[in-house]
């Protein structure tokens, strides 16, 4: 596997697995998640998945679930 690094193609993440939240819509627009040999997580839009993917922390990650999780973004998205 090439060296990860943000704004990298998706596409030279070949050897991972992608993986989509079950709440996620039909039409296919979701953020999908990939853990890296190295630990490190990668993120892509599902309707571009050959384009950009922006590679984070295991701690970058887990602070914006925890985020997410206690409901700090929930302004973001229209109910």
């Amino acid at each position: 596997m090439p060296h990860a690094y943000n704004g990298m193609a998706a596409k030279d993440l070949r050897e991972v697995t992608w993986q989509k939240s079950r709440h996620s819509n039909s039409q296919g627009s979701c953020v999908e998640f990939a853990k890296l040999p190295g630990g490190d997580i990668a993120v892509r839009n599902s309707r571009f998945p050959d384009g950009p993917a922006l590679v984070y922390t295991p701690a970058e990650v887990r602070a914006m679930l925890l985020g997410v999780k206690d409901g700090e973004f929930d302004h973001l998205v229209p109910d």
